[in-house]
């Protein structure tokens, strides 16, 4: 490829030096942590795999990269903490909700032991999940959500074993449980209350923010909250105020804002009497999933050192202001810590293709449409795409309907869509070349852009791309070192027309199709997702009945090599079966009787029924998803 088209997939944007096309073509992955070793072949990563037995879609997470983005927000609260002379200290916790799978959990909280990293649960199995990792001794487990009796319970209870447990109160009916737990078991609890802000953020979430949220308290039932503690004797159990900035916020204004308002409410609390020690700012930093450093969905105008700053330098200019102390500030960046750190990679079963190569020479006996059709050819020429465009578009469509009216053969009808396909190849050529095209003729060409079908479920492995229109960056992860020459679209391998992926990130920034290679007849394909740590793996669904995908955990080695360190494999048949109240040896049951009943009737021989319940038998223990 030419510098100027080097990276069409933005890399340099978007991946934070994490990424680098090697030499091959492959993708490379490179250890942030070991800047000086050479960068990983992702293929490498995924052959070896397979040799293994672990086919794609398989669903890589990089522990060096979950490592570094711990060490990262957390160094860079410290550099912010001297910048701004803050004199508080700062705790990272980990909401266990945006990635609850066990291994990830477990190496959050081995890799943010040194920083006292605690977990934000949001319900009682979250709750047994914090309480049974091995948590440093200054590490805080924030509990929000709703909590009926056997929550609060669980959490004071803990108090006695060293665990600091806070109960965040989320409204004045919470209150009563907790005091009524709190007089049976006679302890005193950890308490924070949840205030909502009048502050709203903008961004896919923004409806998780502001005064019409969901959770918190207002002014009114925060005084109520006060007044209660302090006629029980327990206002000094009032240690945290989280205050919920919103989620993947693009823009740092409505950071700062956030952080003002969740701060003068800090200050009125301590002036009341509560001697609060953490403010907790929830989550809000954002990942810049398209690389285009603005304020827009799915990007941030900011970095994690200009987020850092400016909410310390906020948070300290209230409380000098008001003459408190600065308390500890805590941030729940799930996101930011986890998305980074996986990578989804599947393969591209087949392409629908939608231009011919094949020139269509004009017949006797061609009707006079499509002859006007293929003349086309003659004028085709850039500076007439857009009559290009359309004159084809008219031919193709009047030619369908003479089909549809018995006017036209079938023969006839399918020389038309050959024809129209090798002008839509020229015209996509044409375009390609031009200096600037309209944006009316893109908008028709990019109605013809190919179709590759990928081996994955986007409702299982990347629901957020489905349900909200959440872009993650796509990129084929060999012959980086060619041009691609095509613009497609993905669409799984469910039965549904929403499972497709239709927007993508490039160099100019948001697309509507993905520059793509030819495929080669006998050669693998494969594209990689990335930023999908944040989600995606617990809220897919079973649409189709595809399970979870394959899953590895991998360290990155000095030599270029890589170390498999876990493995989960994906879901079979038969689990999938159970999941939907199916139980797989009934179905196994039911399907032989089927058999033995064609054995009777002289359908099936003997030799035949064997085969046929071994193949059903084998496919209950084998991957939903295509097996080369």
């Amino acid at each position: 490829m030419t510098p100027a088209d080097a990276d069409p997939y933005g890399l340099d944007r978007w991946a934070d030096g994490l990424l680098e096309v090697l030499d091959n073509g492959d993708l490379g992955i490179r250890d942030p942590e070991h800047p000086e070793r050479p960068a990983v072949s992702l293929p490498s990563i995924v052959r070896d795999l397979d040799q293994r037995g672990v086919s794609a879609p398989v669903l890589i997470r990089v522990g060096a990269l979950l490592r570094s983005r711990i060490a990262a927000i957390n160094e860079a609260f410290a550099a912010a903490i001297d910048e701004t002379e803050y004199e508080g200290a700062y705790r990272s916790v980990f909401p266990i909700k945006v990635n609850q799978q066990a291994d990830v959990v477990d190496r959050i909280v081995e890799h943010g032991a040194p920083w006292n990293l605690g977990l934000e649960v949001g319900s009682k199995p979250e709750l047994l999940i914090a309480l049974s990792r091995e948590l440093s001794d200054g590490a805080l487990i924030i509990c929000n959500g709703v909590k009926d009796e056997e929550y609060v319970r669980l959490a004071i209870a803990t108090q006695r074993i060293g665990v600091s447990c806070v109960i965040v109160l989320e409204s004045v009916g919470e209150l009563d449980v907790v005091l009524r737990v709190a007089e049976r078991l006679g302890e005193r609890p950890l308490l924070g209350v949840r205030i909502k802000l009048t502050e709203r953020s903008s961004g896919p979430w923004a409806s998780s923010s502001g005064d019409r949220s969901a959770f918190g308290v207002g002014a009114s039932d925060l005084m109520t909250i006060v007044e209660r503690l302090r006629e029980v004797d327990m206002l000094d159990c009032l240690q945290l105020q989280h205050s919920h900035i919103g989620s993947q916020i693009p823009n740092v204004n409505e950071i700062r804002a956030a952080a003002s308002e969740a701060s003068r409410f800090f200050v009125a609390l301590r002036r009341l009497g509560a001697p609060l020690s953490y403010l907790d700012l929830g989550g809000g930093l954002g990942v810049d999933y398209t690389g285009e450093h603005r304020s827009v969905d799915h990007s941030t105008n900011y970095t994690l050192s200009e987020y850092c700053v400016n909410v310390l330098e906020t948070v300290k200019y209230v409380l000098d202001d008001g003459d408190e102390a600065h308390p500890t500030l805590i941030t729940e960046s799930g996101r930011a810590i986890v998305a980074s750190s996986s990578i989804l990679v599947f393969d591209v079963l087949e392409a629908t293709y939608y231009d011919r190569a094949e020139w269509i020479e004009h017949q006797p006996g061609d009707h006079e449409l499509l002859a006007n059709l293929i003349h086309i050819h003659d004028y085709i020429d850039v500076d007439r795409l857009q009559e290009c465009v359309s004159d084809a578009e008219y031919y193709r469509s009047e030619l369908r309907a003479n089909f549809r009216r018995g006017l036209l053969s079938l023969d006839q009808l399918a020389r038309a869509e050959e024809g129209f396909l090798t002008v839509i190849r020229r015209l996509k050529k044409l375009a390609r070349q031009a200096d600037a095209v309209d944006e009316g003729v893109e908008e028709l060409l990019g109605q013809h852009v190919d179709i590759y079908h990928g081996n994955l479920s986007v409702f299982q492995s990347l629901p957020d791309s489905w349900a909200i229109d959440q872009i993650h960056p796509i990129v084929p992860i060999q012959r980086l070192d060619e041009m691609p020459t095509r613009h497609a679209i993905v669409s799984d391998t469910t039965c549904d027309s929403d499972g497709r992926i239709d927007r993508f990130v490039t160099k100019d920034g948001v697309s509507d199709w993905l520059p793509v290679h030819d495929l080669v007849p006998g050669e693998r394909y494969h594209l990689g997702v990335f930023l999908v740590g944040a989600y995606q793996e617990t809220l897919g669904d079973l649409h189709n009945l595809f399970g979870d995908t394959n899953v590895v955990t991998v360290e990155l080695l000095d030599n270029g090599e890589f170390e498999l360190l876990a493995e989960t494999e994906g879901d079979t048949n038969a689990q999938v079966l159970s999941y939907v109240e199916y139980d797989p040896k009934a179905c196994l049951d039911a399907f032989k009787k089927r058999v033995d009943a064609a054995v009777a009737s002289g359908r099936v021989s003997a030799a035949q029924r064997r085969e046929l319940i071994s193949t059903y038998r084998y496919s209950m223990s084998s991957y939903t998803y295509f097996e080369h």
